[in-house]
């Protein structure tokens, strides 16, 4: 966005890229000072660095729950619970670690987009 403020957004976000997109969204979202802050899927079509930017200041973000759904291991692995759902139920439940341990979906999930995780895994 070359104006910065100044710039004119189209109707829906025409003429925006999907990240540009996302990162509007939270920052709208981040303005508001919510106790609760839902993230769905929020960070997919950012580049690996901002969505770790984006993860970083969630982290210390006070007084606020945060919920993220995301797809990306990335996007949840530093949540102090993450659930794992397969058909609609819950298959999983605890921290980074303790999923990875147990070698289940969360495990697989992580295989199929880091391969095998080193002893310690530091996202």
């Amino acid at each position: 966005m070359d104006k910065k403020y100044d710039t004119v957004i189209g109707e829906r976000g025409v003429g925006l890229s999907g990240g540009q997109k996302q990162r509007i969204t939270i920052a709208r979202a981040l303005a508001k000072k919510t106790p609760v802050l839902v993230l769905d899927d929020s960070t997919s079509a950012l580049d690996m660095e901002t969505e770790q930017s984006i993860h970083e200041t969630l982290r210390h973000l006070p007084d606020t729950t945060k919920i993220i759904i995301g797809h990306r291991i990335s996007a949840v692995c530093h949540a102090d619970e993450i659930l794992i759902l397969e058909n609609g139920r819950i298959a999983e439940r605890g921290d980074h670690k303790t999923l990875l341990a147990k070698k289940g979906l969360y495990y697989k999930t992580y295989v199929a987009q880091y391969g095998l995780p080193k002893e310690e895994f530091t996202a």
